[in-house]
């Protein structure tokens, strides 16, 4: 069967009332769960949206694919099929492409946004993840290689996304690096060192590694948000911590407890909250100052449900939860309060 071409088969149910804890703290309201499929199995790597056309993209690793979805009425619009190991996901409206690191084959899978046709590759290493974008420059990061790689540093590689080439590599010590977060006010690039347990520093300018940061106060660090304005970093931990630091001086501040396995970590500006999602549940922390932060919420998702994608254009935080069991895959809606 060519899944690129059927329409599979969606349950929405729309829900009158949050889970028991979002009750008590309304701070993020499930209003509905996009049921897949039940062989769409495995863990989720990315959720991105297209907030216009009102469209999910999301990568399954064993279904190999990215699957396109109907954000309001919960259908399946398109499967791109032909995707060894589907990671990030990167949406461009304004090319109408998409960006899919697939780190099986090892390259990164350009399509049309519109046919969902393959329209070119980039040749990377194994195991090409995380990406981040420069929307300045149309420069994406890719992190790849590493361990997959049979080796024991990883490259860090850039791409100009407007020409589909591949433009540069940096070579980091470690064999498995994770996400990244990007300064717009200087040529900064924070990445996560996962094999090292460091920060990555990288100049974007001169594509060379300025330094590390150890990270102490938390263990496998692989989740990453960046307040910029108040210079503060703030790395996810599946030990079961978000590590906070000083941009300025590189040092730690803090450690504020989460629950373990997280995979996906988002810092709200305009709320000034941050969302970490971990294995079965989203941690929710206020900020007051740049030194202060105060748990909002512990809202239960479900088990392994840990990747995540807040949306603030659309008030709306989705969650990606795999099949468990006889409970098929779904993506969690929740309306952020």
């Amino acid at each position: 069967m060519k899944r690129s071409r059927w329409l599979l088969p969606v349950v929405i149910m729309f829900l009158a009332a949050p889970l028991a804890r979002s009750a008590a703290n309304p701070t993020l309201k499930l209003v509905a769960t996009l049921k897949l499929p039940m062989d769409v199995k495995g863990h989720f790597d990315h959720v991105t949206a297209d907030v216009k056309g009102h469209r999910l993209f999301t990568t399954p690793e064993d279904y190999k694919a990215v699957i396109v979805m109907d954000e309001q009425t919960g259908g399946i619009i398109h499967v791109i099929s032909g995707i060894e190991r589907p990671h990030a996901v990167l949406y461009r409206e304004d090319r109408h492409r998409l960006y899919v690191t697939d780190g099986g084959a090892g390259d990164l899978k350009i399509f049309d946004s519109q046919t969902y046709q393959p329209v070119a590759s980039v040749k990377l290493l194994p195991d090409a993840d995380s990406m981040g974008y420069d929307p300045a420059t149309g420069y994406l990061y890719v992190d790849n290689g590493g361990g997959d790689a049979g080796e024991t540093y990883s490259m860090f590689s850039v791409i100009d996304t407007t020409r589909g080439t591949k433009v540069a590599d940096i070579k980091i010590d470690g064999d498995t690096l994770e996400a990244m977060a990007l300064e717009t006010s200087s040529p900064r690039i924070y990445v996560n060192n996962r094999a090292k347990n460091e920060i990555a520093l990288v100049n974007r300018q001169t594509r060379s590694l300025i330094e590390s940061w150890a990270v102490t106060m938390g263990k496998v660090n692989v989740a990453m948000a960046l307040d910029e304005a108040n210079h503060r970093l703030f790395v996810g931990c599946r030990s079961g911590q978000i590590v906070v630091f000083d941009t300025g001086s590189g040092k730690e501040l803090q450690a504020l407890p989460i629950t373990k396995g997280v995979d996906d970590l988002t810092y709200d500006p305009a709320s000034k909250r941050i969302y970490a999602a971990g294995d079965g549940a989203v941690d929710v922390y206020q900020q007051s100052d740049p030194d202060h932060y105060s748990a909002l919420a512990k809202v239960e998702t479900g088990p392994m449900a840990k990747t995540a994608r807040l949306v603030p254009e659309m008030h709306r935080y989705f969650v990606a939860a795999p099949l468990h069991e006889s409970t098929p895959a779904a993506i969690l809606v929740y309306e952020v309060q």
